[in-house]
């Protein structure tokens, strides 16, 4: 087998319009598995494809209940009109569901399993709340973890806390952290930087076509009259360092979305006349401190620099996804990273986080930034619940 063939190529990559993720929003009204296969034909009609040439579609998503359960993949699949021959599976790595799915595709291209495959993913925030899943048929906190963890594990903003007081990130950082991602999304859709990748989606209301959670106007002053959004009287008791900085103003909306990207081999584009964008260059995934929980991007970025042998420097764009602004600033500190390469057009906490979608989101939101500046290297890393992370690094070509 060539070294082309086992060189695993973005060929494209797509997403909806960020909804806000609750009744109402823009994309509220449209059934999960119908917003996932809207990205999935489209995939195919841009690229000139017939679905029976899809090896495999890889779809994230993370709260997989109600409308997103019995294996939301397939049922796109299905929904979108693909040969009924076209396998699918979901993926739940929490927020790094889709970047794993990415991560699993160029895997099996590279391994000479795969010749084309669709990754990506979707979450309806709206239509399956947050923590809905938890709620059904028993808690997944098990007798066992119970008595590893007796003190139990926290909510993400908890750990989201946690981090800002041990990084020492005042409410101030956090919130000029939050408006300046806002001004850079806004920036970015006036120049049209999200239009190689964005889907207009039809709904009720007519074409939507412009993410719902960026807020142009958003102020540091504006974001300093919000309250804390975790802080309870018991868990202050147990945590009286904490002085409860993170807000709904800086941490990531509710979202709805779905994503997908384009992989093959080399050698299968070339020979479709389709033009690679970028090559899969390195992967990493690794586990943290549960309780802590969103540190992971920090060894996962230190292990994937160490497989791929380039430094933080060598890098031309990094997006880190904005769970919450601490998340980011702690990972820029700890890898000594260049603040104006860091989510160049901005992050989650403008664009949106829908959870299960959110890494081809970034993906793409990566590979058009490398496009549009000449840069060569990019790394994406996501924190994720329970304590992981995932981390690549793609190369522009």
């Amino acid at each position: 087998m060539s070294i082309a063939a086992r060189t695993a190529v973005i060929v494209d990559a797509v997403r909806t319009p960020s909804g806000r993720g609750k009744p109402g929003g823009a994309l509220s009204g449209i059934h999960p598995v119908d917003l996932a296969a809207h990205v999935l034909r489209v995939t195919l009609e841009r690229n000139g494809l017939e679905s029976s040439q899809i090896d495999d579609v890889l779809l994230g998503c993370v709260s997989q209940v109600g409308e997103q359960t019995m294996n939301i993949a397939r049922q796109a699949v299905l929904a979108a009109g693909f040969d009924e021959r076209v396998p699918a599976t979901t993926i739940d790595r929490q927020c790094g569901s889709s970047q794993q799915g990415a991560h699993f595709a160029a895997q099996g291209v590279m391994a000479g399993q795969y010749d084309i495959v669709i990754a990506g993913g979707v979450e309806s925030m709206s239509r399956v709340p947050l923590g809905i899943a938890a709620s059904v048929a028993g808690s997944p906190f098990s007798p066992a973890l119970h008595e590893r963890y007796p003190a139990g594990l926290v909510n993400q903003g908890v750990s989201a806390e946690l981090i800002a007081a041990r990084w020492d990130l005042s409410r101030e950082t956090l919130d000029a952290f939050a408006a300046e991602s806002h001004r850079r999304a806004a920036d970015a859709a006036a120049q049209g930087r999200f239009a190689s990748q964005l889907l207009p989606v039809p709904t009720d209301a007519g074409e939507f076509a412009v993410d719902e959670t960026v807020r142009p106007a958003t102020t540091e002053a504006g974001l300093l009259g919000l309250a804390p959004a975790f802080r309870t009287d018991a868990l202050a008791e147990r945590f009286p360092e904490l002085d409860w900085r993170i807000t709904p103003g800086n941490s990531s909306p509710l979202t709805d979305g779905a994503s997908a990207v384009l992989i093959m081999s080399e050698q299968k584009a070339i020979e479709l006349g389709l033009t690679p964008r970028a090559r899969f260059h390195a992967f990493a995934v690794v586990g943290d401190d549960p309780l802590l929980m969103l540190t992971g991007p920090i060894p996962a970025t230190r292990r994937i620099l160490e497989r791929s042998g380039l430094g933080i420097e060598d890098i031309d764009a990094y997006e880190v996804n904005e769970a919450f602004a601490s998340v980011p600033l702690a990972w820029a500190a700890e890898v000594e990273a260049d603040a104006a390469k860091l989510n160049p057009w901005g992050g989650a906490i403008a664009l949106g986080h829908a959870l299960g979608s959110s890494g081809t989101r970034l993906l793409g939101t990566l590979l058009a930034h490398l496009e549009a500046t000449g840069g060569r290297y990019g790394l994406q890393t996501m924190c994720e619940g329970g304590g992981m992370a995932n981390a690549t690094i793609i190369e522009r070509l």
